[in-house]
């Protein structure tokens, strides 16, 4: 379900010529990381949000210090229409992330399934899953703190993720039943 929009935005305009080369990727970077709607190459939107406007100044005062500059300007788009228009495209955007996660993750769940057949539910294994069940989790936090409207995919990206972490703690407890088991294991 997608939340409502509010009227509040930022636009960030931003010039890094004559600061150093590496600033404008790392300008980008957080933009980018912030779910900022590019309108133009260096001017982009951004939702009007404490937590955003907090990160944006932050940005400023780095981009200002390092040579760049950097204007914020707090506007209000005031038609209903150009308001969903904007979070429609945030929208669309951040649900592709979120499909990439969701083309991504039957991999952890065939590894799982793999190991499982061969015979390797064991420690390793569990270890090497958990850190990949981790980069998913990081991932889908990161989407999730950027996903200002309520994304559909999201939900779906997020049940899938509780789905895998099942998954990991049937393989990790048949990994410790097959150590038990082995006369390997050590009780707890």
């Amino acid at each position: 379900m997608v939340r409502e929009v509010d009227g509040r935005w930022l636009l960030v305009s931003v010039t890094t010529a004559g600061a150093a080369p590496s600033l404008r990727m790392q300008v980008w970077r957080k933009l980018k990381g912030l779910g900022a709607l590019y309108l133009q190459q260096s001017v982009c939107l951004l939702p009007d949000r404490p937590a955003v406007a907090a990160a944006v100044a932050e940005l400023g005062e780095r981009v200002r210090s390092d040579g760049g500059q950097m204007r914020v300007v707090h506007i209000e788009v005031v038609d209903a229409g150009e308001r969903r228009e904007l979070a429609g495209e945030m929208t669309a955007a951040i649900d592709r992330e979120y499909a990439e996660v969701l083309e991504r993750l039957p991999s952890l769940f065939g590894e799982l399934e793999m190991e499982t057949k061969r015979g390797r539910a064991i420690f390793a294994e569990v270890e090497e899953s958990e850190a990949d069940l981790e980069r998913f989790r990081s991932w889908v936090a990161k989407i999730d703190a950027r996903d200002y409207f309520g994304a559909p995919l999201g939900e779906r990206a997020r049940a899938e993720l509780g789905r895998a972490s099942d998954a990991l703690a049937a393989f990790a407890a048949a990994a410790l039943a097959g150590e038990d088991a082995d006369g390997t294991g050590t009780s707890v």
